[in-house]
């Protein structure tokens, strides 16, 4: 095997996925390249526009934007100082115009986007927005580039809805180059797994809301994304493989000098790839089939975040490329798992980087033929550049890069190939009577994988709850929580029940959980067949399962199915239920529409993407039905 040659496998899935796309992506770049072609027009304004857009600029950047040989660069920006991973970005937009001056051009904040974080709304009514803020902040995102001021744009965004969002959008500008900007991770507090035996603890009833705040106050402590491998670390992950950031830039903690540093770095490279220079490099011909499969391949070889099955089939339709669940699935039997992070281990995302890093991953599975390497990023052409690790020069306090380490520093974190935690990715795609749903099982015992127990069926995870607080639920069990789904109610994380199932398990019940809901970028140690579609509201056969029904949910062989006479279970009529109180407060009823026009969970759940008819021609029905009493409930 050559340094180039890419695994079989890899190479199937992605030629697939090029033929599949073919058409919408010819079509994209040809719209890109003619929007490419006409250049910013803030020359071709009128003089009014013009100088509206620059009308809160210094003199010297006025001067410099009155004529058309000097780079602007737009700034999107997802601060806001209440959330720690955010709140870093505070500084960011003096420090990049200032290196945008220094490198002859002009930086502007073009705008700002919404940024809310799960860990707050985690379990209230909030995260029933959580999912649709990614489309939000793509709009909001469209509207700050809509002035047609600028040569390339800089994204500074971290965590879970925001990064995909501001893909979206970049893409959507697809003409115009794109760079990352990163904040990094806070430092290591308390460890995870100590924090979540807390909550359990709690959840149990043997300490007080008192031990709870403190212990989650020790963990989640300063500024930076949490420390554990959820979506926000993903996110990272994701922006370094694809090529999105320079090469180190994703796991430096915020306010040191190589954060800056960085900072600077990845402005300037942004002024160096625009149209002006020899090296344009426009992010919707950047990303292309094989981008996105490297992003695919990091998610699994690091055990990441179930919420990117979602999102990175969003990311991809917006430069015209189709993903699918089978293409994930497929790549995960391809890839070894070579993270572990929790929840996957005990190690934070600081470990990792210490351990070797992206550098070390990245080079270790182009090594193995497991990435594409010869692919464009924003930093030149291929992935080499990005087999390093960051470190601040002692001469100039400029970035230096040295080559990742041969080893890694710890194996029980970060692993070579040769020694992976597991010969496959931790994501499977499930298939059966129940429809179609996707499991993480990086860090789900083995033992756990196939999972067979009688239903318990709940509408609304408070209800599973306060059953498991009245001692309902201590038994074998799979818990189905459903209309949960995009349209019911913005397909929310259920990752509060995270701590009573874990109890359930511990005391050595047969536990799984089965929703058309989300569970978390923290998805842990219970198997939890998740993103069940058709959902629940639409009909899907997750709507028909009743209490008592035996379910089965095999991770090794990929089937969810309730084990239930076929011509029986055709015959159900579903559930419903009346959502009503899912479509005010909290600012749910600005909402309604998403709801209403979501693609399905294997779409990616977006209001950008209109579903395909359905078969006869009649559009989905978006009805909110009334609710009606669930028959043979078994267990009341």
């Amino acid at each position: 095997m050559t340094a180039y040659d890419v695994n079989a496998t890899i190479s199937a899935v992605t030629e697939r996925m090029r033929e599949r796309s073919r058409a919408g992506r010819e079509l994209y770049l040809e719209r890109l390249a003619d929007r490419a072609s006409q250049g910013p027009k803030r020359s071709k304004l009128s003089c009014g526009n013009l100088a509206h857009g620059f009308a809160a600029c210094g003199p010297a950047d006025k001067a410099d934007l009155k004529g058309d040989t000097v780079a602007n660069l737009g700034i999107i920006t997802a601060y806001n100082d209440m959330l720690s991973a955010h709140q870093p970005f505070e500084t960011f937009p003096a420090l990049i115009k200032q290196a945008a001056r220094d490198a002859g051009g002009v930086a502007q904040v073009a705008g700002g986007v919404p940024a809310m974080c799960d860990g707050v709304t985690q379990g209230q009514a909030g995260m029933e927005l959580s999912l649709f803020s990614r489309d939000v902040i793509a709009l909001s995102t469209a509207v700050g580039l809509s002035h047609d001021m600028f040569d390339a744009a800089v994204y500074l965004g971290v965590c879970d809805k925001i990064v995909p969002g501001l893909l979206i959008a970049a893409l959507t500008f697809g003409h115009l180059p794109a760079v990352f900007i990163p904040a990094g991770p806070m430092t290591s507090g308390l460890p995870n797994d100590e924090k979540a035996k807390t909550r359990q603890l709690y959840a149990e009833g043997k300490i007080g809301r008192d031990e709870l705040l403190e212990a989650e106050s020790a963990s989640y402590h300063g500024p930076g994304t949490c420390t554990f491998y959820g979506t926000a670390n993903s996110n990272q992950m994701l922006m370094e493989i694809m090529g999105l950031h320079i090469p180190g830039a994703s796991f430096v903690n915020p306010n040191t000098p190589l954060r800056d540093a960085l900072t600077r770095e990845a402005t300037r490279r942004a002024m160096a790839i625009t149209a002006l220079g020899n090296e344009f490099t426009p992010v919707g011909e950047m990303i292309d089939e094989r981008s996105v499969v490297n992003g695919v391949i990091g998610l699994h070889a690091t055990g990441g975040s179930t919420n990117h099955t979602i999102h990175l089939i969003a990311m991809a339709a917006a430069a015209g490329i189709t993903l699918t669940w089978e293409d994930i699935s497929d790549l995960s039997d391809a890839v070894p798992l070579l993270a572990r992070v929790y929840p996957n281990g005990l190690a934070d995302v600081n470990h990792f980087h210490a351990a070797g890093g992206l550098g070390f991953m990245i080079r270790e599975l182009a090594d193995h033929g497991l990435l594409h390497r010869d692919v464009r990023t924003v930093w030149g052409h291929g992935l080499d550049p990005y087999m390093i690790e960051p470190a601040l020069g002692r001469e100039d306090g400029t970035v230096e890069r040295r080559p990742a380490p041969k080893k890694s520093g710890n194996e029980k974190v970060l692993a070579p190939v040769a020694k992976a935690f597991q010969p496959n990715g931790g994501l499977k795609m499930l298939t059966g009577n129940l429809g179609r749903g996707v499991i993480k099982i990086s860090a789900v015992k083995p033992d756990r994988h196939v999972i067979e127990a009688p239903a318990r069926v709940f509408h609304d995870q408070n209800d599973l709850q306060a059953a498991f607080k009245a001692g309902e639920c201590d038994r074998d069990m799979v818990a189905v929580i459903r209309f949960q789904g995009p349209k019911a109610n913005g397909m929310p994380e259920l990752h509060k029940l995270t701590p009573c199932l874990g109890i359930l398990q511990d005391r050595g019940h047969q536990v799984a959980l089965v929703t058309d809901g989300r569970m978390s970028g923290a998805s842990g140690k219970v198997p939890a067949a998740i993103h069940v579609t058709p959902e629940a509201l639409d009909g899907g056969p997750i709507a028909k399962v009743r209490d008592g029904d035996m379910v089965r949910i095999d991770a090794i062989n990929g089937t969810l199915e309730v084990l239930v006479d076929a011509t029986e279970f055709e015959s159900r009529e579903p559930a419903k239920v009346d959502l009503t109180a899912n479509t005010h407060g909290i600012g749910r009823e600005l909402f309604e529409t998403f709801r209403r026009v979501a693609t399905r969970a294997d779409q990616g759940a977006s209001v950008f993407m209109p579903p395909p008819a359905p078969a006869g021609g009649a559009a989905p029905s978006s009805a909110r039905p009334v609710s009606v009493p669930l028959a043979d409930d078994a267990f009341r």
